[in-house]
């Protein structure tokens, strides 16, 4: 099937027509609306005896690891991202394609090295939209063409697709992009407390930032163009609502106003009350009269299965009931700023 391969300064172009939040692919494979099992790189799968290489794998959410419970067949790993096969290729089998900005921002990190992160080499671009600051990632890049502190606009050409991280080779050679809200300014201190590992990536390891759900974006903004990133998070489905106490610096009301449900308290409430969806994303935060020593699961979805299984590892049990797990703790601790 032959594409029309628009060249980058009109895509630049077209771009400067759409409103400001409106995001553009990260390279020239645009199956993602039309033939996605062409957009979406596809995963190595070894299920019950079977083995497999499934597209829908470089999906956003949870689409990785399949196990069976009872009847049922539940992806325990989260992709958050989306995993975008290469259109060109050399003589050798090296991808070719060009990645670029979603969106007009500066980048504020290129990592200086491929084999200090799971994501080999990548670059992460600060944008503006509505006054919060977002951050979009492009992982596995055979090679970067711009520097920390440069602007880009819509369009600009970042590197190169690669395979560059572990766990991918040539053949899966794809671009892993996400669009992120910034967790904690302070992160390095949290990672100094919660493991014994170096942090080579400052505040820009992956770990300090939290992915929506830039595959819904994009299909909602080809039939809305200006349908913003915030609705995006706000349209999200809850999945548990964690109490932690009130002392707690919540950068993340400061960075995304937006969050908070209901009028501002006057003065540190007894306790704030977070919404999560199934991955972590912060939904919604409500200041709450009802004190707590520390974080505690309030509310929680019943799926029918284990809520390990579809919180990231962060909460524990079944039912209508649920309790943090260690990872989980320590993940709320940090999106919090109760640390």
């Amino acid at each position: 099937m032959t594409r029309l391969v628009l060249s980058l300064s009109l895509l630049c172009l077209l771009t400067r027509a759409l409103p400001a939040q409106h995001l553009q692919l990260p390279t020239a494979n645009h199956a993602l609306f039309d033939a996605p099992s062409e957009f979406f790189q596809f995963v190595d799968r070894d299920f019950e005896g079977s083995k497999t290489t499934p597209w829908e794998g470089g999906q956003f959410g949870f689409v990785r690891d399949p196990r069976r419970i009872g009847s049922r067949i539940a992806y325990a790993r989260f992709h958050e991202g989306l995993d975008i096969k290469p259109l060109q290729r050399d003589a050798r089998g090296n991808p070719q394609d060009t990645v670029c900005a979603i969106a007009d921002g500066a980048v504020v990190y290129v990592a200086a090295a491929s084999g200090l992160s799971n994501y080999g080499r990548y670059i992460f671009v600060q944008h503006n939209f509505g006054g919060s600051p977002y951050f979009s990632l492009y992982a596995h890049l055979a090679s970067a063409q711009v520097s920390a502190g440069q602007k880009v606009q819509a369009g600009a050409p970042l590197g190169v697709l690669g395979y560059t991280g572990s766990g991918i080779d040539q053949r899966r050679a794809h671009v892993h992009v996400e669009l992120n809200l910034f967790l904690s300014s302070r992160f390095e201190a949290w990672h100094n407390a919660s493991f014994n590992t170096p942090n080579h990536h400052g505040v820009y390891n992956g770990l300090n930032l939290i992915g929506l759900d830039l595959q819904s974006l994009y299909l909602a903004q080809r039939k809305n163009p200006s349908y913003s990133v915030a609705s995006a998070v706000q349209s999200t489905e809850s999945s548990y609502r964690v109490a932690v106490p009130g002392d707690a610096e919540m950068e993340i009301l400061k960075n995304y106003p937006w969050l908070l449900d209901g009028p501002r308290p006057v003065g540190r409430p007894a306790a704030w009350e977070v919404t999560f969806s199934r991955w972590g994303l912060p939904l919604a935060v409500k200041a709450s009269a009802t004190p707590v020593s520390a974080p505690v699961v309030t509310w929680i979805k019943d799926t029918g299965i284990p809520h390990y299984t579809h919180t990231r590892g962060c909460v524990t049990g079944s039912g209508p009931t649920g309790k943090l797990t260690t990872e989980g703790l320590r993940f709320v601790k940090l999106v919090c700023g109760w640390f």
